[in-house]
């Protein structure tokens, strides 16, 4: 344990072992650096659009389904709890849990595949590289850098995943940056790996509460999932009455409940495991070994097995299939739009894209969709091409 943040283990992050910002900074008198990080990343532009942004149905489809906002949020709560019982870094948790999707565009995946097709020829799209791109550049917040300028420990958690052709082209603009990793095949601090796995607990058991609440999944379908059913009968034999119809809600939630509680402990347990076997003396030593925040070997399957049923059965049912089908036009049609008149972008847009070749504009013009929320692009859609593909 560190004594001045006793609470921190020896591989956690501590903030005053930072890395730095790209650009020198005093510090603040009350808040370390990660807590800035997050503080920065709450009032930026990027995170309030997070709010009409989609995770699987779309903005104008419900009011109480999750959007890239609420995502977030759960991410973060269910980090900073592990986080505490494993000795990490609660607030660069919380740092990177809300930034790990600032990149995503309108009308969630879909609208990823979209424009990665759009930008193939120049590049492509990955939305973890554009949150990066967010925090790095987009963001217009401060008088002499643009971006947020954050830590490298954050920067390195919001850059997820990376392709090898980008993160070279990271490594040639910032040498031993957050894209050297990828390179020398290392892994990330424990903080970020946390964020992955929670990420993943988060959407799992929200994409089951939405598919419920949205019709296009049941209960009895989810009887074929061990890991959901389980709890759902040990629900049951302890509370009989959640069986009747006017208490399905009741029954599902607490199920879910309880199937969130087991993956969080399994997860701390197995963790806790593999710390024991490696004995991590530092950052830099857990850089050097394999993956350490991990599921047990039986949980690992059986979030795999329930992975596969939602994208089986959720992401591929076909009243989702065909928004998705709609979803992506829509951003096909916007980008060869823009790429033609880059006018029709707001003018910040507009004039960057007019000053280059066909690559940067196309990068501007991706940086320009990736920003929309799913109810702005539906209006432009309309706007410039003059039809109603979705409802807002």
């Amino acid at each position: 344990m560190d004594q001045s943040h006793p609470t921190l283990a020896s591989y956690a992050c501590h903030p005053s072992a930072t890395r730095g910002r790209k650009f020198a900074e005093a510090d603040a008198p009350t808040r370390t650096d990660y807590q800035r990080d997050r503080d920065r990343i709450v009032h930026s532009t990027a995170f309030r659009r997070l709010v009409y942004k989609t995770q699987v149905f779309l903005n104008h489809e419900g009011d109480l389904f999750r959007t890239r906002l609420t995502h977030s949020l759960e991410v973060a709560q269910l980090g900073r709890s592990v986080a505490r019982t494993l000795g990490l870094n609660e607030d660069l948790v919380e740092a990177i849990s809300l930034a790990h999707d600032l990149g995503h565009t309108p009308f969630g995946h879909a609208g990823q595949d979209a424009l990665n097709a759009c930008t193939e020829q120049y590049g492509g799209f990955e939305h973890n590289l554009q949150s990066l791109r967010v925090v790095d550049f987009l963001e217009e917040r401060y008088p002499t850098y643009d971006g947020l300028n954050l830590t490298f420990e954050t920067r390195e958690g919001i850059l997820k995943h990376c392709s090898l052709a980008n993160a070279s082209k990271l490594e040639a603009v910032e040498p031993r940056g957050v894209g050297e990793r990828f390179l020398l095949k290392r892994r990330p601090s424990l903080e970020a790996q946390l964020c992955n796995l929670a990420d993943e607990i988060a959407y799992n058991a929200h994409d089951i509460d939405d598919g419920v609440r949205s019709g296009l999944l049941t209960m009895d379908q989810l009887q074929e999932v061990d890991l959901f059913d389980r709890f759902r009968r040990a629900s049951l034999a302890e509370h009989p009455g959640l069986g009747s119809d006017d208490m399905r809600r009741r029954l599902l939630n607490e199920s879910i409940r309880r199937m969130l509680s087991a993956q969080v402990y399994d997860l701390i347990d197995a963790t806790r495991a593999v710390l024991d076997k490696y004995q991590p003396q530092s950052v830099a030593h857990v850089r050097e070994l394999p993956p350490l925040v991990q599921f047990s070997a039986e949980m690992k399957q059986r979030s795999a097995e329930l992975k596969s049923f939602l994208f089986r059965s959720l992401y591929r049912h076909p009243q989702v299939m065909e928004t998705t089908g709609r979803a992506k036009q829509v951003i096909h049609e916007l980008f060869g739009v823009y790429l033609e008149k880059p006018a029709e972008m707001k003018p910040a847009f507009g004039q960057r894209a007019a000053r280059g070749d066909m690559e940067l504009r196309a990068r501007v013009v991706a940086d320009f969709i990736a920003g929309m929320t799913d109810r702005y692009a539906i209006r432009e859609h309309e706007r410039l091409l003059h039809t109603k593909l979705m409802g807002v």
